[in-house]
């Protein structure tokens, strides 16, 4: 796999294919296995996806069993319809996808992590916005992944995505980055968009803290998977408008690996600092499991 979103981005250019494709390829060689098995996983992979937006916001939605998060993506779904958004309705359309997923997580059902478990919602929030929006079939959606994978796994290996180790930026901010890469490239950009749409994006969340309400992912990892949504889709949309990134991707990425490092160990996923260590946090979190910090 490629070492730096330089090195893929030169490729994609030199070789003049999109880097979902490269990825692909590249996903073959490594593991070596078929284009058709690697395409199948993929594909389930968008299959779940799908799932966990459609469950999270059907019905009266789903619920975890602390009863701290769901129903939100119901109540959105129902606002949509009922009323003129002030930010507009595609964007609302990501949010809306991004809460059912992570709300699905929240309640212990099936979801797809990428790039984990609490930044799960971001990429969907902006994928299934942009199959409505651009009318995207289901190829379209699979390279979506594959390329936001590439962009995922640099970020990965030069820096990282875990909350305890880097804070929220790590997780919803890197998710935010793969998927306003991907948006570029399935809206038609190129492959130097893509990476100006990662480093804005990451920009953007640079610092987000990790503080988790009792420790549990819910509270306020939800509602920022729609945040990472939304920043997403405007990173992708400044790239696509000729819009550059003052920082190469890289570089980017690094600062993020250093932020992370720099974190106090309260505010990366402990449940100790930021919101978790207000008076309303430790009295949830007494509630919750009967004994405070």
């Amino acid at each position: 796999m490629y070492a730096s979103i330089e090195e893929l981005v030169s490729d994609a250019t030199i070789k003049n294919l999109p880097i979902s494709e490269l990825v692909i390829q590249a996903e073959c060689n490594d593991m070596n296995v078929s284009r058709n098995d690697v395409w199948r996983k993929m594909k389930h992979n968008l299959d779940t996806m799908r799932l966990a937006v459609s469950r999270g916001a059907h019905g009266i939605g789903v619920h975890s069993k602390t009863g701290l998060t769901g129903g939100d993506a119901v109540k959105i779904k129902d606002y949509r319809k009922s009323h003129k958004t002030l930010s507009g309705d595609m964007i609302m359309s990501a949010v809306q996808s991004a809460i059912a997923t992570n709300e699905v997580n929240a309640a212990m059902g099936v979801i797809c992590a990428t790039p984990t478990a609490g930044s799960s919602g971001t990429l969907p929030g902006v994928l299934f916005t942009l199959e409505k929006r651009l009318g995207l079939d289901e190829e379209q959606m699979v390279r979506f992944l594959f390329t936001a994978g590439g962009f995922g796994m640099v970020i990965a290996n030069n820096a990282c995505i875990a909350g305890a180790t880097g804070g929220c930026q790590a997780e919803v901010g890197s998710a935010s980055g793969m998927g306003a890469a991907a948006a570029v490239e399935v809206a038609g950009g190129t492959p130097k968009q893509s990476a100006n749409a990662m480093a804005i994006a990451i920009s953007n969340l640079l610092g987000l803290v990790c503080d988790p309400i009792a420790g549990l992912v819910e509270v306020p990892c939800i509602n920022r998977n729609a945040i990472g949504s939304s920043n997403a889709l405007i990173s992708a949309d400044m790239a696509l408008a000729g819009c550059e990134s003052m920082i190469p991707a890289d570089e980017v990425i690094s600062a993020m690996d250093k932020v992370g490092k720099n974190m106090p160990e309260s505010l990366r996923e402990t449940g100790i600092g930021g919101l978790a260590g207000t008076p309303t946090g430790q009295e949830i979190r007494m509630r919750i499991f009967g004994k405070n910090l």
